[in-house]
């Protein structure tokens, strides 16, 4: 397994968010993460990256601890996500943006960079033409030159998505990434995913969309109040009496 959460749990006061929590997510697949408003999605992929501490339990990736690493450590090892709210440097071009994201795992040294000396201008070259390569393969290679800022709401969704991927980042995790998009950007970025786990990148997504979750997820982990109540293929979630009642809703199991 790429992602193993081992007995995670993350109380914040006299709330526990997360609650004695193992799940794995395996290499190459996409993972969706559900479950109703306030049922600790978000809290899980913040103790993953390392944006907050466990309380107890452990997080490995690729056999390897990573709970207790700073996020920065975290994101070399190959785990970067994009967040509910879009963030980026929205001042900055599209392109700065991505060099921005791949200069994140990358380290030239002070000297290299102030003398500008040939290794550190042949790595500003790879990475110029990797941020190139992303951005025509998510339609934002048009506006490579225009400010972020500038950019409409699908259009950054798919920035933060180029700005994960250029960090290398093996599994990537994406909290929803169709929040406030039209039913047509839906199936582009339904596609993209498909596309991303063609070519061996792991998805672990939170989204609320059930459809595109039911559609393109290969397994399901569903969340009440921080513990795991189901997990399986999308088929198996949908009739699972205990999620429909929690969270899918009696009359409309695949909606």
């Amino acid at each position: 397994m790429l992602l193993e959460l081992r007995g995670v749990s993350r109380r914040f006061g006299g709330l526990l968010a997360v609650a004695d929590l193992s799940m794995t997510v395996a290499g190459g697949a996409i993972h969706g993460l559900i479950g109703p408003n306030g049922a600790g999605k978000s809290t899980v992929f913040n103790l993953i990256t390392g944006v907050i501490p466990l309380t107890a339990g452990e997080v490995f990736f690729k056999g390897e601890r990573t709970s207790g690493l700073r996020p920065s450590e975290i994101c070399r090892r190959g785990i970067a996500r994009t967040f509910q709210a879009t963030t980026l440097f929205r001042e900055y071009t599209v392109l700065q943006n991505v060099l921005v994201a791949a200069h994140l795992v990358t380290t030239p040294g002070l000297a290299s960079a102030l003398f500008w000396s040939r290794p550190y201008r042949e790595r500003e070259r790879r990475a110029r033409d990797r941020g190139r390569t992303l951005l025509e393969a998510l339609g934002l290679g048009p506006v490579a030159s225009q400010v972020a800022d500038t950019l409409p709401h699908r259009d950054q969704k798919a920035l933060a998505l180029t700005m994960v991927l250029a960090t290398g980042a093996e599994l990537v995790i994406l909290d929803e990434p169709m929040a406030g998009l039209a039913a047509q950007e839906k199936a582009e970025t339904t596609s993209v995913l498909r596309r991303l786990r063609e070519q061996g990148v792991t998805v672990l997504l939170v989204e609320h969309d059930m459809k595109a979750v039911m559609g393109v997820c290969d397994t399901v982990t569903v969340l009440d109040h921080g513990v795991r109540i189901a997990e399986g293929t999308p088929r198996e979630i949908q009739t699972n009496p205990a999620v429909i009642e929690a969270y899918l809703g009696a009359d409309e199991p695949g909606a």
